[in-house]
């Protein structure tokens, strides 16, 4: 590795720049279930209450990720929290990546087909852009590669439960005539986030964070 990369390595690390971080992303979350409140009560009044943890999926990522980055700086010393450390991060890193991407493109497509993008379509895509970045510039800090396969098929069956039930993320208007395409594009997006956690992650237990 260069000078200049292991300078940046060190800087990701520093517990500082963690910290700020996790300042941006905890009231990121936060307000990402609040943007799906409208969706998560029609989830509540119109299909069986199992189906809501599958509703908020932009959100949960950044939750998973917002854990990642706690568990960073606290990383856990047993055998088991180890390991949990290692699923929180794979999901992380590949949730992060596909939903970061996944809302990018939906938003576009949308435009792209006729429908108004707005300020707050910007903010989420500048927003879920940041999400797949940072995921994966983190992903070599962390452990997760042995449990990458258990994300995606996690991801993968959040994938399959959205589109059987009908409560994938709520479309922009332009493209719920096309909801098979979206379904596909997911399904591939998922694959593709899986193998660029897989490709920037690293089997190694990282150094503490300084």
């Amino acid at each position: 590795m260069s000078i200049v990369g292991m300078k940046m390595d060190k800087l990701l690390q520093h517990r500082a720049i963690i910290w700020l971080l996790l300042a941006v992303n905890v009231p990121g979350t936060i307000y990402g279930y609040i943007w799906y409140g409208n969706q998560l009560a029609y989830t509540a009044a119109h299909y069986p209450s199992w189906l809501l943890p599958f509703v908020p999926d932009s959100p949960t990522a950044s939750l998973f990720f917002t854990l990642a980055l706690i568990l960073l700086l606290y990383p856990p010393k047993t055998a088991a929290g180890i390991s949990v450390r290692a699923l929180i991060e794979a999901l992380a890193v590949v949730t992060s990546v596909k939903y970061g991407i996944w809302a990018v493109s939906i938003i576009a497509a949308g435009g792209y087909q006729g429908g108004p993008i707005v300020w707050q379509d910007w903010m989420l895509m500048i927003s879920h852009a940041g999400m797949a970045a940072e995921a994966l510039l983190y992903a070599r800090f962390f452990i997760c590669r042995k449990m990458i396969p258990a994300a995606l098929l996690w991801t993968l069956l959040n994938d399959t439960v959205d589109y059987s039930y009908g409560v994938y993320p709520w479309l922009p208007r332009a493209l719920t005539d096309d909801v098979p395409q979206v379904r596909n594009f997911t399904f591939l997006l998922t694959l593709f986030s899986a193998a660029a956690a897989w490709l920037a992650s690293k089997d190694v237990y990282p150094r503490r964070a300084q």
